[in-house]
């Protein structure tokens, strides 16, 4: 009788408006999920309290309210937002093998996931202006990047990323599902779960090329210019001791960026055209693409920035 009960919910699935999706941790690791989730709480744990403490470090540190750690305290912010709206599925999977998740929630995830992204997407860009600034211009640093300039950048972001992510996933309510539905990560990603659909995904996959458009279309390209410009500005520089010494400040910002496009790009290439990639590929590029910024920019920061690892020094010091 059992059987008979699962194949009758496996078929009235089959079709559905309003399907139940199941998350995939580690392919083929799922019988070590209780030992793969120690190195995950590890990562999460230094993603959590690195990018906690840069935050608290420039809110309580008068001499870091300037405009570069402004921005460094929006990209700790939006780091710690992909982390958690990431954690509780995937630790979910890893200790109590919680796989299924409704449409609903599903778009939820992804409205914070892909929101958060485009966030830091938006405040790697300004990062990039900030430098440019301080490097190229710097007698007018204070003027062009005030404290009101900067509220409205971050404005600018957060409506960039509400305009384009709620049209995206609203397109998702009219589809019909008729696979098993069965995703490749411990989270919802939204070509991850358009592949599953059976109805026309072509409004989904026009709005999609528009959001990667207006996105790393557009931010890519602007931090590019920005660092041909400060290159040609510090080759001017005739010692190369002050070279060296400009360069260094962009260190940070550089890294910053290799770890947050590289693992995306790549993700979203095994995703067009991976489809024949083992599904542990998936998976690990998957966690790479949302592990690598949040646990390394509070490292990277803190090492290659006096001022953040003065101040960091000094907090765990005090304590």
């Amino acid at each position: 009788m059992l059987p008979i009960q699962n194949n009758m919910e496996i078929l009235s699935n089959l079709t559905s408006k309003f399907p139940a999706f199941f998350l995939t941790s580690i392919p083929g690791l799922e019988s070590v999920h209780a030992w793969i989730s120690i190195p995950f709480c590890c990562l999460y744990t230094v993603a959590l309290s690195g990018n906690s403490m840069i935050l608290f470090v420039i809110i309580t540190q008068q001499s870091l309210h300037e405009p570069m750690y402004y921005f460094l305290s929006m990209l700790s912010a939006a780091d710690l937002g992909l982390t958690v709206s990431t954690m509780s599925t995937t630790l979910g999977i890893l200790w109590f093998d919680a796989r299924e998740i409704s449409l609903d929630t599903c778009i939820v995830q992804m409205f914070f996931l892909h929101g958060f992204t485009f966030m830091e997407s938006g405040v790697v860009v300004s990062m990039a202006f900030d430098r440019y600034v301080a490097i190229c211009d710097p007698l007018r640093y204070t003027t062009s990047l005030t404290n009101s300039r900067i509220i409205q950048m971050g404005l600018l972001m957060i409506i960039r990323t509400v305009v384009l992510i709620v049209p995206l996933l609203l397109l998702l309510k009219p589809l019909y599902f008729c696979k098993m539905n069965t995703l490749s990560h411990s989270y919802c990603y939204h070509p991850d779960v358009i592949k599953l659909a059976c109805s026309d995904t072509r409004a989904n996959s026009i709005w999609g090329l528009i959001n990667l458009i207006l996105t790393t279309g557009v931010d890519t390209p602007c931090i590019i210019l920005s660092y041909i410009l400060i290159v040609r500005s510090v080759l001017h520089i005739a010692s190369p001791e002050e070279r060296h010494k400009v360069f260094s400040t962009c260190v940070s910002h550089i890294g910053a960026v290799t770890i947050f496009y590289v693992p995306m790009m790549s993700l979203s290439l095994v995703h067009r055209y991976g489809r024949t990639a083992p599904k542990v590929v998936h998976s690990m590029m998957a966690n790479i693409y949302l592990h690598l910024p949040p646990v390394l920019n509070p490292i990277i920061y803190s090492v290659k920035t006096k001022q953040i690892r003065k101040a960091v020094c000094s907090l765990l010091l005090t304590k």
